[in-house]
């Protein structure tokens, strides 16, 4: 039985317009008992959040089949490291999943007297950062605190246009503190920890819109690239990249058939 792993932003909507024929693919699995999850490496809600987001576009889901970057973040953090205080740089959805493990998390208020006794910055996308938040998380990493970032995505696609991602704020740290972040999400595999522990499947197909984190991902854990042209990455950045799909469609759409095919072949 295959598997499907779900990039949201560019995939399934743009901002909060869904992309057409989305509602129709999501329908047909759940019809043809198909497992699948959506994994984002926008953190800025949490899966609570985007199962609400995804209901006012007619996509009906569990919580429990979304993974963002943030809830990956937070599931690696408490695998793998000692409990300590946390500084997040990002939005709402990254901060109550790092609340949900119980660690303590420093407050912007709190860091200009604490900035010490930071443990770990996390760093997510954060609609309202300010120069004061990239002050304290190059303070705090200099001092020895954990720099860890919750995807790499240089960019996102919005209704408006392609705008600065988590990506771009890392970048921003990396280079005033000189320090390398633990990166958790696409195209790294720690995010793919949290995603077998969700999607047993005998072969896995990755559908994206970005060939540097979706694509590049898909290739890592062997699954079958599928790229649609809805958001990041257009078809002459397919031609010139060295990070090849194995199927390229214009849209989600186009996926209803490719399935039926696959399913009665």
């Amino acid at each position: 039985m295959i598997g499907i792993i779900f990039d949201m932003d560019g995939v399934i909507y743009r901002g909060n317009e869904p992309i057409e024929g989305a509602k129709e693919v999501i329908e047909f699995l759940k019809s043809q008992k198909v497992p699948f999850i959506f994994l984002t490496n926008n953190s800025t809600r949490n899966a609570r959040m985007y199962k609400e987001k995804l209901e006012k576009m007619g996509i009906e889901v569990e919580e429990n089949q979304i993974i963002t970057s943030g809830y990956a973040t937070a599931r690696y953090l408490e695998k793998h490291f000692e409990k300590g205080n946390v500084f997040v740089i990002g939005g709402k959805g990254l901060l109550e999943e790092i609340k949900a493990i119980g660690w303590p998390v420093i407050s912007l208020e709190e860091a200009k007297e604490k900035w010490r006794e930071i443990n770990y910055v996390v760093v997510g996308l954060d609609p309202q950062l300010t120069y004061e938040k990239l002050k304290y998380g190059c303070l705090a990493i200099r001092n020895g605190a954990h720099f860890i970032g919750t995807n790499p995505d240089t960019t996102y696609p919005s209704e408006e246009g392609i705008l600065p991602g988590a990506g771009a704020i890392i970048a921003a740290l990396k280079t005033a503190t000189e320090k390398e972040p633990l990166i958790i999400g696409k195209p790294n595999k720690p995010v793919f920890e949290v995603v077998k522990e969700k999607l047993n499947a005998d072969e896995i197909w990755v559908v994206g819109d970005r060939l540097d984190t979706d694509m590049a991902f898909a290739k890592k854990i062997n699954a079958k690239a599928i790229m649609v042209l809805t958001g990041v990455n257009t078809l002459k950045d397919v031609e010139k990249s060295e990070i090849k799909p194995d199927v390229v469609m214009p849209s989600i759409k186009g996926l209803k058939k490719y399935l039926e095919a696959y399913l009665e072949g």
